[in-house]
């Protein structure tokens, strides 16, 4: 299935391929449309991070990459806290914008602010936005095993007691039984 969203993919609209690749269509080829013009998306595409869509920007109900998670069901506590720290990186966006600064000590999750800035640098260095989302796809990958593991270790008090680096090698392991 084709998917369309905005160039200059950025932050929720590079999230979201990796979203929509992982959990919800693996085959997905991704589209796009000019930034800030009228210009409508491909009749045979679904559009997301677009005004009018379903599947709309980031708003009042949440971003992008929520929004998906809902629409297709998607229940999983590590891509919630995921979608934390894309929210975060949001709110972090605005508040530049609208302040020159952000409270980080009012994000909820303060890597958002970390996520906000390789999202700008990868958009300055890809050659187009599907070298972007692919050359993402990794960190993405890796973002999630973060999101993974610090929930592991919420809930195995037991490798939070193991000293580095054998506590990582638990993690690992942990992680890639499932």
């Amino acid at each position: 299935m084709k998917w369309v969203t905005r160039d200059h993919v950025h932050m929720d609209r590079v999230a979201c391929p990796w979203l929509i690749k992982r959990f919800v269509d693996s085959d997905a080829e991704f589209a796009f449309v000019p930034f800030g013009t009228d210009t409508p998306p491909p009749e045979d595409a679904i559009p997301f991070a677009l005004p009018g869509a379903e599947l709309g920007p980031h708003d009042d109900e949440g971003s992008t990459f929520r929004k998906i998670l809902r629409k297709y069901e998607i229940k999983d506590p590590a891509l919630d806290m995921l979608a934390g720290i894309i929210d975060s990186g949001i709110v972090h966006v605005f508040s530049q914008i609208d302040h020159g600064y952000t409270d980080v000590a009012a994000l909820e999750y303060p890597e958002g602010i970390g996520l906000d800035a390789f999202s700008q640098g990868m958009m300055y260095i890809s050659a187009s936005d599907t070298a972007n989302i692919e050359t993402a796809m990794t960190i993405y990958d890796a973002l999630y095993a973060f999101c993974r593991a610090k929930l592991l270790e919420a809930e195995r008090p037991d490798i939070v007691a193991l000293p580095f680096p054998q506590r990582w090698d638990a993690i690992r392991e942990a992680l890639r039984a499932g």
